[in-house]
């Protein structure tokens, strides 16, 4: 009786611990691509770079999926804008 307790407790242990340790995987967490000294530089004309920051429907995608900084979203948002403007890039997909 004492070593099915025993058991018992062990499993109830773990559960416990495994729930209390965190997360089941790791995130790393994201930098901003435009920060840094050998990082590009957000234009208007560059449609590849900025094409990353759209989805296939045509919508800009937020930052906190991309990773962008606050004061860089706000200049690829206008960037994109610019751009879809002066027909660079399609406002919506096909």
């Amino acid at each position: 009786m004492s070593e099915e307790k025993k058991s018992y407790e062990k499993n109830d242990e773990n559960k416990t611990s495994a729930n209390l340790i965190g997360k089941p995987y790791f995130r790393r967490k994201k930098s901003c691509p435009f920060t840094g000294p050998k990082a590009p530089a957000i234009d208007f004309k560059d449609t590849r770079t900025l094409s990353r920051f759209v989805s296939p429907y045509g919508k800009m995608l937020p930052s906190h999926i991309t990773g962008v900084s606050n004061k860089k979203q706000r200049e690829l948002a206008i960037a994109i804008k610019r751009a879809r403007h002066l027909a660079l890039m399609p406002y919506t997909a096909r």
